[in-house]
C-alpha cells in the first residue's frame, strides 16, 4: 500500500469542565467546553509500516489539550492559541494544526448553545514546491 498524500488526524469532542471566561461566575463555577483538534502530517511512513512510532501519539495530544484547558483564561482565543502553540512545540510532524474550543451556553444575554473559537497554525495547503517534491 502506498499513500502519496498527507494524513489528517482528528481528535473531536474532547470534553472538559474548565474555568474560562471574563465574568466572575464563569471563573468560580466553570462551564462545559469541547475541544476539537485537526492536524495534517505526512502519512506515507505510518501507512507503509503500520508502526505507532511513525505517527503522532494521540494520547500525548490529549494530554497537551487537557493541560492547557486546566489553565483559566479570560478569552477562548487565548485558550485555543495556547493549545495550538503547545502542540506545535512537540515534534509530531504536523505542518498544519487547527483547534476549535467551544463553550456551552455562553453568557450572552439570550439563548445560545455554543460560542466557538478556532485557531490555526500552518497552511491547510502545502506550497507548490512541497507538492512537487513529493512526486
Amino acid at each position: 500500500m502506498m499513500i502519496d498524500r498527507d494524513i489528517t488526524i482528528e481528535l473531536t469532542g474532547m470534553e472538559f469542565h474548565a474555568f474560562h471566561g471574563c465574568l466572575e461566575q464563569e471563573r468560580k463555577e466553570g462551564n462545559t467546553f469541547v475541544v476539537d483538534f485537526r492536524g495534517k502530517r505526512d502519512g506515507k511512513k505510518a501507512a507503509k509500516t503500520d508502526d505507532l512510532k511513525n505517527t503522532a501519539d494521540y494520547s500525548k495530544i490529549y494530554e497537551i489539550v487537557a493541560a492547557e484547558m486546566a489553565k483559566p483564561s479570560n478569552l477562548l482565543e487565548n485558550v485555543a492559541a495556547r493549545i495550538v502553540d503547545a502542540i506545535m512545540e512537540v515534534d509530531f510532524g504536523f505542518w498544519f494544526v487547527q483547534v476549535r474550543v467551544s463553550k456551552k451556553n455562553p453568557p450572552v444575554g439570550g439563548v445560545c448553545a455554543w460560542s466557538r473559537v478556532t485557531a490555526t497554525s500552518g497552511s491547510s495547503v502545502k506550497s507548490l514546491q512541497d507538492i512537487n517534491e513529493s512526486f
